[in-house]
């Protein structure tokens, strides 16, 4: 049997990973597995992709924000080879308040054009046979919305024209509507969430604490394709005042072969299949505190998410750097 007629074999349920076939399968996801059930949001992480399915529980991952590369495989969650011997016993609030002043320190960097597209390669956690066999996947969106692309291995380029700007899809923004959002963040953490429970772009569920609601705001936040560094900064001081966080005394290994900082907070509900609690693992590069991935664990396990490979501000669709 050869290679792709294997592949086709272990992806005959599953659709082609076109963008906009996904997208509204993507948005139920994403609001079933942080709330429990649908409900409106101003701005949705159109970076999300579906990335594994454990028996009856399908997750959702965001792609991360971090001009770097890097490759590999993903699995049991595992120290890297060399631990971060830093970070044991610092608390989670410790850690982000450190992260937020190494970010802030950082430049600015250049604003994409409104016809410039960021281009992302990611790699799913945990990878599976048909995963390495199919490649990593490859998309690109514009900086203003209004298109988006994707390509898998050899396929040919495939791109989708998008209105996401003004509410012209819905819920979802483009990469410059959530840059504009981030950059007008406050810099100091009580003054980052004071700004986002007044716009109230994820409606509040009463079900939730307040600091869980806070949590599910930011979490969408941390999703956009272009992160400001005042923007992230803001982020990690206003994520330093909520409970709950926990970073691992080492260094963890992602998929994409990096060896990162691991920063869990619970999603306060249990992997239907297994009765374990499951966790959003935030995957953090200990040199620069940029995000490179997002992953979720039950029981030690890495059951979805995705790291980063690569991302740049590109010209046309199709080009990678």
């Amino acid at each position: 049997m050869d290679e792709m007629t294997e592949v086709r074999e272990l992806r005959a349920h599953v659709p082609v990973p076109d963008r906009a076939r996904l997208a509204p399968g993507r948005a139920r996801l994403t609001d079933a597995a942080r709330a429990g059930r649908s409900r409106r949001a101003l701005w949705r992480r159109r970076e999300f992709a579906i990335v594994a399915v454990v028996a009856a529980v399908t997750v959702v991952a965001v792609t991360a924000t971090l001009l770097v590369g890097g490759k590999g495989t993903g699995g049991t969650v595992q120290p890297a080879a060399t631990p971060g011997v830093r970070f044991k016993g610092v608390s989670a609030a410790e850690f982000l308040r450190q992260a937020a002043d190494a970010v802030q320190a950082q430049p600015a960097g250049t604003v994409p054009t409104a016809k410039q597209w960021i281009y992302t390669k990611s790699v799913q956690e945990p990878l599976d046979k048909a995963h390495r066999l199919l490649g990593d996947p490859e998309d690109w969106i514009r900086y203003d919305g209004s298109a988006g692309a994707s390509r898998m291995r050899d396929e040919p380029l495939d791109i989708t024209k998008m209105h996401l700007e003004n509410g012209g899809e819905g819920d979802d923004r483009s990469p410059r509507e959530m840059y504009r959002v981030l950059i007008a963040l406050p810099a100091d953490g009580r003054g980052t969430l004071k700004s986002l429970r007044e716009q109230d772009a994820i409606a509040d569920s009463k079900e939730l604490s307040q600091a869980r609601n806070d949590y599910v705001e930011i979490s969408v936040l941390l999703s956009a394709r272009v992160m400001p560094a005042k923007g992230l900064a803001s982020l990690y001081r206003a994520l330093a005042l909520l409970p709950g966080g926990k970073v691992t005394g080492h260094l963890v290994e992602t998929a994409a072969g990096r060896r990162v900082i691991a920063l869990d907070y619970s999603r306060g509900e249990n992997n239907p299949r297994t009765g374990e609690s499951m966790h959003d693992q935030w995957l953090i590069d200990p040199q620069t505190y940029r995000l490179v991935g997002m992953r979720i664990v039950s029981g030690g396990k890495v059951i979805g998410g995705n790291s980063l490979i690569t991302t740049a501000v590109v010209d046309k669709a199709g080009e990678t750097s």
